[in-house]
């Protein structure tokens, strides 16, 4: 396979978290709102974990030094940002809740699954896989953007999903254009879709949802549901609220199908994902 992958360069004004005003958060619309508290708390810990996997995917494309360097010097910095912005509203809105020792908690379980083998041996397939990821990434801010009547958050959560389908867009660029150079069959790029979409099930969401619950205090210990009942709650939230037909139009990108075959397909397509991304 040649490894020509071109470039695709960094978009010049990207927002800072130092430009969100935190101090003009409206507390009394979110820090009631229970499913928002374990949905950005969660959140929250992944996008402040990425650097890990980030740097497993920057070795896994050492031979394509232009993917690399935009894995380390853009995707890596950016979802790092995520974390950074995210702590900062959820500390701002529960200022009580151990943060550090709540993630610290959550990385060393979290940590195992950030493994080399992880990833696809075929890169063209790490690819593909990344896409279905940043599909559901992409899909899981879109919808609480939706859930949130908060404006700095609302905010905030649109320049993330941005990021995102941004990050969606890269992969599949990258792709296509090895696909070029050196073709997979659409049965393995389809397999490759599946396996990972169904992975998503034991998502690191829930891992985060687990310590989120066993250091939450004070906050909403009125409450007497378990936390299965909470996790599969938060599950059939975001089932109601996905926006299904984008989430499978970015999956179907991959398979590079003709227009007509891809219309054919997608209402189906669009109720598995719906049940696999939100877990339901």
């Amino acid at each position: 396979m040649q490894q020509n992958v071109s470039h695709t360069p960094k978009t010049a004004a990207h927002w800072r978290v130092e430009d969100i005003d935190f101090s003009a958060i409206d507390r009394t619309v979110v820090e009631g709102n229970e499913d928002l508290f374990f949905l950005l708390m969660s959140a929250s810990f992944i996008e402040t974990g990425s650097d890990t996997y980030a740097a497993n995917l920057a070795e896994h494309y050492a031979a394509w030094p232009e993917i690399a360097d935009w894995l380390s010097t853009q995707w890596e910095a950016e979802e790092l940002q995520h974390g950074r912005a995210l702590r900062a509203y959820v500390e701002a809105v529960w200022p009580a809740f151990p943060w550090q020792q709540a993630y610290d908690s959550f990385f060393a379980e979290y940590s195992q699954l950030c493994t080399m083998e992880e990833l696809y041996p075929d890169q063209r397939l790490e690819l593909v896989a990344r896409c279905v990821v940043e599909t559901s990434t992409t899909a899981y801010y879109h919808t609480l953007r939706d859930l949130s009547d908060e404006p700095v958050l609302s905010q905030m959560l649109g320049h993330i999903r941005n990021d995102e389908v941004n990050h969606f867009k890269h992969f599949l660029k990258f792709f296509k254009e090895m696909q070029d150079e050196s073709p997979v069959g659409r049965a393995r790029i389809a397999k490759a879709l599946y396996g990972r979409l169904k992975e998503l099930r034991d998502s690191d969401t829930e891992i985060a949802l687990r310590h989120v619950w066993a250091h939450k205090g004070p906050y909403f210990s009125a409450t007497t549901v378990l936390l299965e009942e909470r996790a599969q709650h938060i599950y059939e939230l975001i089932s109601s609220r996905l926006p299904a037909d984008l989430a499978v139009r970015m999956l179907l990108k991959p398979m590079l199908l003709p227009q007509r075959v891809e219309g054919l397909i997608r209402t189906p397509i669009s109720k598995l994902a719906t049940r696999v991304l939100a877990h339901g």
